[in-house]
Order: C-alpha cells, then sequence, then structure tokens
C-alpha cells in the first residue's frame, strides 16, 4: 500500500482565532477574509498567472487542529448532535486522511512581493496548512437539481442583537463580521442554556454572548492581551 507526504504551500491567515465559531460551510460569512502568502518554491507570478480570470477557488487543506483517530460514523451538529451518520456522508473533521475542501471568493491577487491571495467567504482556522488551490468551474460544477441530503437548504439564522456597550467602538466590519459569525448559531447542537455566556474570538477579540430562542445578545467586546 502506497503512502504519500504532502507539503503545503502556504498557511491561511483568518479572522478565527481558535474553531468555536468558525462556520460550518464556507460562504455562509462572506465578511470573513482570508490571506494566503505562498512559501517557497511555489511563490512564484507565473504559479498564478491566469487565477485573477476566476471568481471563486477550491482550498484544499489540512485539518491540522482535529484529533488524528477516527470513526465510521459522526453526529453531525445539523441533525442535533445526536443521529450518526457515516463519515463519509458528512463533512466531519474527523476523518481517515483530516483533508477538507472549501470553496472560496477570490478577491485579490499580489504578486509584487511573492504572491499573497486575498479571498472571503473563509470557514477556516487562522494558521490552516493549504495544500492546493484550484479554479471553482461554474458550468462544469454548479448542479442546480443536485440532492444535499440532510444540508439539503441552509440552516436557520438568528437574529444578533448588540449591547450598547459592546457597540460603542466597533468598526463596521467587525460587526459585520460578528453578525455573520453568530447568527449562524455557533452553539454546541446540545446546548440551550439561555444564561450560559459564550465566547467567540475574532481577529484580537473575545466576543461575549449569550442566545436566549432566536436571538443572540452580544454582551461584550474584550481585546485579547
Amino acid at each position: 500500500m502506497s503512502s504519500f507526504t504532502f507539503q503545503p504551500i502556504g498557511y491561511l491567515a483568518t479572522p478565527f482565532a481558535d474553531k468555536f465559531g468558525i462556520p460550518r460551510q464556507p460562504s455562509l460569512a462572506p465578511n470573513a477574509l482570508g490571506v494566503l502568502k505562498l512559501q517557497p518554491p511555489y511563490n512564484r507570478a507565473e504559479a498564478v498567472r491566469g487565477l485573477e480570470a476566476f471568481s471563486h477557488v477550491w482550498l484544499t487543506f489540512v485539518f491540522h487542529q482535529s484529533a488524528t483517530d477516527w470513526k465510521p460514523t459522526v453526529r453531525p451538529p445539523r441533525l442535533g448532535g445526536n443521529t450518526r451518520i457515516g463519515v463519509f456522508a458528512s463533512r466531519s473533521p474527523f476523518r481517515p486522511n483530516p483533508i477538507g475542501l472549501s470553496l472560496v471568493e477570490l478577491i485579490k491577487v499580489d504578486t509584487q512581493s511573492g504572491v499573497t491571495l486575498t479571498f472571503k467567504g473563509i470557514d477556516l482556522v487562522d494558521g490552516t496548512p493549504i495544500l492546493d488551490i484550484k479554479p471553482y468551474i461554474p458550468y462544469a460544477e454548479s448542479i442546480p437539481d443536485a440532492q444535499g441530503g440532510f444540508a439539503n437548504s441552509p440552516p436557520p439564522e438568528l437574529a444578533v442583537v448588540f449591547s450598547p456597550e459592546a457597540a460603542i467602538h466597533m468598526k463596521p466590519e467587525l460587526r459585520a463580521l460578528i453578525e455573520d459569525v453568530l447568527k449562524q448559531d455557533p452553539r454546541p447542537a446540545y446546548a440551550n442554556d439561555a444564561d450560559r455566556i459564550y465566547g467567540v474570538r475574532l481577529y484580537q477579540f473575545d466576543i461575549k454572548w449569550r442566545c436566549d430562542g432566536q436571538t443572540a445578545y452580544v454582551i461584550a467586546l474584550e481585546k485579547i492581551v
């Protein structure tokens, strides 16, 4: 049996300092930006020649913060966290080989000093190793009548409300990102405690919030020292 070793072409910088709060699918947080600086020997301008003509790309990446052991069944949050399905019928990070695919929007290609690519709609933790980039081709890869199984439609969204204390010095781009993240309800599927205070780390901030019914209340922003 053959084995394979892969070398990352770069590491993605994102707003998500840890796994909690990351959107469970790409594009659900359109204000989440990611920056990828290619490493030598892949940081040559000719390696991305023509890429700017594509609006979206596939990122092949490593689930580097997930456990290395895997199980044949997993419990997707979309199914309430109790129903088990086969790992190959899911997008769980706990896989035989911890690799994933993410479809993101390409918004900038910079080749002034090496190669730096900027994306939006990111769903990956900061520092994710990127193995490959491939352009998304709409005519071949968009299938309007495809069946999505248990994820055939977007999940319900929460309303997001900010306390005056949290909103007072908040920049519009950070507020938009917080709304993107919290409206997806990043809590564990079994969590339903209206008094519990959660924390989501975005950039250098720890966002404190709680959920009551269908509303996420942002209580405070604490700068991480």
